[in-house]
């Protein structure tokens, strides 16, 4: 894929467009699809902004495939060291409930595996030769998604 394109937020429209053609095809109505949707939605783009406030503030690019400038562990960071991408999969299973696409949901675990093969990896990466000691004692303490 090229680089230009090939990052998490296009993942993302991707799969919730995959998601979104699924719903219109097969869809799955229960009473709570609307309200869940919605609360899942908020808590994701929630999550998203603090995460990504947290980062700001402390400096550090926001952007995959950057050096980071400083190492970012309290916060929301203290739950999930990937909380942005934590937050894409909980939006994602919201705008699935919400556009009738439950059986789309398996593919929120599918867009997890995609977005750590292809960013996480390589930002743990960077982040264990920058910080060394510092960052493999964090990763022993916080999980990876949550």
């Amino acid at each position: 894929m090229a680089k230009e394109i090939d990052f998490p937020p296009v993942w993302l429209a991707g799969f919730a467009a995959l998601g979104g053609v699924i719903g219109r095809v097969v869809p799955v109505v229960t009473p709570v699809n609307d309200e869940l949707g919605a609360i899942l939605i908020f808590a994701g783009l929630t999550l998203m902004i603090v995460a990504a406030g947290q980062m700001l503030i402390a400096r550090t690019s926001v952007i995959p495939r950057r050096d980071p400038d400083a190492f970012v562990h309290g916060g929301v960071f203290r739950v999930s060291r990937n909380p942005i991408y934590l937050a894409d999969a909980i939006l994602l299973a919201g705008l699935y409930i919400a556009w009738d696409a439950l059986i789309a949901l398996p593919l929120v675990a599918v867009f997890a595996i995609v977005i750590q093969k292809r960013f996480i990896l390589d930002e743990e990466a960077r982040l264990s030769r920058r910080f060394g000691d510092e960052y493999l004692e964090y990763t022993a303490r916080v999980r990876r998604w949550l």
